[in-house]
């Protein structure tokens, strides 16, 4: 079995098209389970070149295809996601991606998923983020947004790019992607807020976690993030504002775009890991002195009182009781000093 192994790689590199094709074919149903993973894997100085290569060819068709598959099998293994991060698997993927996924989207969505896997890494966050070449470094993380909020589909199983927002998730667990992200001048940050209206969950969830680990900048990145509040307030505060349909005392003090969505009933979001992740990033914003008076602003305390009372998850109630905490100790003080205005009730 090893020696027809070894012939089988062998066959990745042949010069027929069809041999090559038949090869990838069968290496892909190989990483379809742990046996054949685990032999694979233990070829990988062969293998992992060979894939990568039938990947880049221009020619490569269904084999390009097959490789790009089998590739993301192995890829879930971090030793493996390590080494074809060295072997340049970040930048093939990304230049196959561009040349030739809009006329291959099955081959486009599973170089997006190899991505995934390639970031759960630090060199392959560092790989796609260009880090250490100024000349270009986030122009991978600005291509992949543009696709990801140029590609927003209903139907989750023509959605080529949802898997982007796990990539924005795992780059943004590292200071230098949120920088990228951040970047007024990008604009990338407020163009993925705007796909938080998805009806996708894997995006919807991508998003928050996405804005959530941006504002672990927030002390240094307050008045970048304040900036797009026209955005970033709906996307934090309307998964926690629960179902009712808010007072007009209560509208009269949030701005329009708060306002008009909380005039009626709304379909509550159900993803209790996206309401945490919303309530964090308010907590981390409030926690900053302008942050917590833009809260005020826009009426922030009432929605969470009133998403409070709605709330069931234990969790998520102890997310909104930590930014209560906060407000008690210092935002409501500030908002009677400031505005002279009375506590909510």
């Amino acid at each position: 079995m090893a020696d027809e192994l070894d012939e089988l790689i062998d066959f990745l590199s042949n010069s027929s098209p069809q041999v090559r094709g038949a090869a990838a074919d069968i290496v892909r149903g190989l990483t379809g389970d742990s046996d054949g993973l685990r032999s694979l894997a233990a070829r990988a100085d062969r293998a992992l070149p060979a894939l990568l290569r039938l990947l880049a060819s221009v020619g490569g068709g269904g084999a390009g295809e097959a490789a790009a598959d089998s590739l993301v099998n192995l890829s879930q293994d971090g030793d493996l996601a390590a080494r074809l991060v060295v072997l340049g698997a970040v930048a093939a993927a990304m230049d196959v991606m561009v040349k030739r996924g809009g006329e291959q989207p099955k081959l486009a969505r599973s170089l997006v998923m190899l991505l995934v896997n390639l970031t759960q890494v630090e060199s392959g966050i560092s790989a796609l983020l260009q880090v250490g070449d100024e000349k270009v470094q986030g122009l991978y993380v600005a291509k992949l947004v543009r696709s990801f909020c140029r590609s927003s589909c209903d139907s989750e199983d023509e959605d080529i790019f949802e898997h982007i927002a796990s990539i924005l998730v795992n780059i943004s667990k590292v200071e230098a992607g949120r920088r990228i992200l951040m970047e007024p001048k990008r604009g990338l940050l407020k163009q993925i807020i705007g796909q938080f209206d998805s009806t996708n969950q894997l995006r919807k969830k991508g998003v928050a976690g996405t804005i959530r680990n941006c504002c672990f900048e927030a002390d240094t990145q307050i008045q970048n993030l304040l900036s797009i509040a026209e955005y970033l307030w709906p996307a934090l505060l309307l998964p926690v504002a629960g179902k009712k349909i808010y007072s007009e005392e209560d509208r009269s003090k949030m701005p329009p775009e708060l306002a008009n969505a909380l005039s009626h009933e709304r379909e509550a979001v159900d993803d209790s890991e996206i309401r945490e992740r919303a309530l964090e990033a308010i907590y981390m914003i409030v926690m900053q002195d302008d942050g917590r008076k833009a809260f005020w602003s826009v009426n922030g305390p009432r929605i969470l009182q009133v998403g409070y009372e709605d709330e069931e998850d234990l969790k998520v109630m102890g997310a909104y009781e930590l930014i209560g905490s906060l407000l008690v100790g210092k935002g409501e003080i500030e908002q009677d000093q400031e505005q002279g205005e009375d506590k909510p009730q």
